[in-house]
């Protein structure tokens, strides 16, 4: 189903197609077919982290772990304390070496001479909490990605408890961990029970820690970061090849995925699910340029 256009001077030329599972409202497009929800599946594998037994230095780390973060001195410092405090240091990340993935912050690190560390990719803070939670079990730390390992056995059953399904397939994410397979419906109704769940546990820790530090789940002026600090209460992770969910308490919980993977898409798209669910948001304009100026915009068709 088309869920955006983009306009250029008046003239749509292109659409995308998509998804968006809405838990407490109308669903758009078939939701029940599994898919990879990429890093918007962090907040859910944070869960299984505290279940087997991860402490936090602090409940802001929570975020980080939980979040996709740009790169930025706060974000790779953070990662660095977390390993630290289990005596660990960046070498034990098994993430691929890769530059901020924020535009000011990798510009910064470029033009101060830097190249790529496990330690500045975005996922390095679920990796640490990886790690962390390994070495609290006395579990191996060289093979903490591998699907076998009781690390990644424990946040399979974390995603599909939450999910409220089985996990329909495995895959390999970006940063080498395994990616577990569910609805986008399955999603949403994760997302939901992280925010509507009990003060103190590990559900309602891991959303209150990224809602209270919205910018260790992203970076300065990125999608999440602007959304959860213009709607309070609201919780948003965005994930690679056009997937976001998001949730409300008492209000419900949207997923969506942009089919051709598009990420200009997911922002027009997420910020019309809200509207459904009765939510004021921000305008965030996904604008289109022609020599440099604003000629048009992608914009919601649902």
């Amino acid at each position: 189903m088309i869920v955006a256009e983009v306009v250029r001077s008046g003239f749509v030329e292109s659409t995308h197609h998509g998804v968006v599972a809405v838990d407490g409202g109308t669903s758009i497009g078939d939701v029940d077919t599994p898919f990879f929800p990429r890093s918007s599946n962090k907040p859910l594998q944070t869960v299984g982290l505290l279940n087997a037994g991860l402490l936090p230095r602090e409940e802001a780390d929570l975020a980080l772990i939980s979040g996709s973060h740009d790169g930025e001195g706060f974000h790779v410092e953070r990662v660095r304390a977390m390993l630290a405090a289990v005596d660990l240091g960046p070498e034990a990340l098994r993430c691929p070496a890769d530059l901020p993935l924020g535009e000011v912050p990798r510009h910064d690190w470029l033009r101060g001479g830097g190249a790529a560390e496990p330690i500045l990719m975005n996922c390095s803070g679920k990796h640490a909490g990886m790690l962390a939670t390994c070495v609290l079990n006395g579990w191996p730390l060289d093979t903490y990605l591998d699907i076998d390992h009781p690390l990644q056995k424990a946040l399979a059953d974390a995603v599909s408890r939450l999910s409220g399904e089985p996990i329909a397939a495995l895959g390999v994410d970006g940063c080498g961990a395994p990616i577990f397979a569910i609805s986008p419906i399955g999603l949403a109704r994760g997302f939901r029970r992280l925010v509507e769940a009990e003060p103190g546990s590990p559900e309602r820790r891991v959303a209150d820690a990224m809602r209270g530090h919205p910018e260790l789940v992203a970076g300065t002026g990125t999608e999440d970061t602007v959304l959860m600090n213009a709607v309070p209460g609201l919780l948003v992770k965005k994930g690679a090849d056009g997937v976001a969910a998001a949730a409300m308490a008492g209000v419900g919980a949207v997923a969506l995925k942009i089919s051709d993977g598009a990420s200009r898409a997911r922002v027009p798209v997420l910020l019309a699910a809200l509207r459904r669910l009765g939510l004021e948001v921000p305008a965030m304009p996904e604008q289109i340029l022609g020599g440099g100026l604003p000629v048009g915009e992608v914009r919601a068709v649902i």
